[in-house]
């Protein structure tokens, strides 16, 4: 009897010692949306982005994040775990945690209601309203495996952040134009951002915006604008509808595509655009056509 006591008194301190100094959180809010990991993470970016005295301070691929947050005196961190259910379902799981004041939030959090609880759950739910509210603004389907587009086009190279790609394009969309229309070169399909560099880490990127033209012998020729032929390329493929300024959420599916059936890709999407972003129009009316390169797997 003595044993067991022992036996359970040990495990109660054991339980105690971690609840107090060693668990990573002080509360977790838990919650599930429709929708793949990568997806989350740059809502929770673009949210970041929008607040005062926020910033990510670690990444960890696409599992998860810490975003550090500052109230007043108290330093929060919300570390967030991203679980894929399935091919379509992303369980979030966040950790809240107060850098100055968590031994506090941990004895007195199972007895009451603290301000601090519902300080931070009311932020996580307003993320989970913002989250909500841009999936009901995108679509994306993923439809297997077809060749990229293959075409010669005029392009500029550009580098940026993801969520600047689309500004490029605004930008740079009637200066390629109306130099290309100019000189009477022909058009030839719709805009394509080829990306040539992707650090999934922070976001950058390093792309050409094309436009695919018949080639011929007189074409203009400036510091900025080149020519090349685009191969195809076998390729996992999305069908994108939304604002492009979010059209890498469909890198994201096809990621996810990708680890589900165990393909190898490249990260190196290629978009192309069928509307013009400077024309506006609802969102849902947008669309993109998305490739993400298969790699072959040599024959032994």
């Amino acid at each position: 009897m003595r044993k067991l006591l022992f036996v359970v008194i040990t495990l109660l301190i054991v339980a105690l010692c971690w609840y107090l100094f060693i668990k990573p959180s002080d509360f977790t809010v838990n919650f599930k949306v429709k929708t793949t990991p990568g997806t989350v993470i740059q809502t929770v970016k673009i949210w970041d982005y929008e607040l005062e005295d926020s910033k990510i301070i670690a990444q960890y691929g696409l599992d998860g994040l810490v975003q550090q947050r500052t109230f007043n005196d108290s330093v929060v961190n919300y570390t967030y775990r991203f679980y894929e259910i399935n091919d379509s379902i992303t369980k979030v799981s966040v950790g809240i945690k107060d850098i100055n004041n968590s031994l506090y939030n941990r004895i007195t959090l199972p007895f009451t209601t603290t301000d601090f609880k519902t300080k931070n759950a009311q932020e996580i739910t307003s993320f989970f309203e913002l989250l909500t509210t841009h999936l009901s603004q995108i679509n994306v389907e993923v439809t297997g495996i077809e060749d990229s587009p293959a075409t010669y086009c005029a392009y500029i190279s550009l580098k940026g952040l993801q969520r600047e790609k689309a500004m490029g394009m605004m930008k740079n969309y009637g200066y390629i134009g109306d130099i290309l229309a100019a000189n009477d070169v022909t058009f030839n399909g719709s805009p394509i951002v080829e990306i040539t560099d992707w650090n999934v880490e922070n976001d950058s990127i390093s792309y050409n915006f094309c436009f695919p033209i018949i080639q011929s012998e007189n074409l203009p020729i400036t510091d900025e604008i080149k020519y090349k032929k685009l191969f195809p390329k076998k390729s996992i493929h999305a069908v994108y509808n939304g604002n492009y300024l979010t059209s890498d959420r469909a890198w994201y599916a096809i990621l996810a595509y990708a680890r589900k059936n165990n393909l190898d890709i490249e990260k190196k999407p290629i978009e192309v655009f069928f509307n013009n972003p400077n024309m506006g129009g609802n969102d849902l009316d947008w669309k993109a056509d998305i490739y993400l390169p298969v790699v072959e797997k040599s024959t032994p």
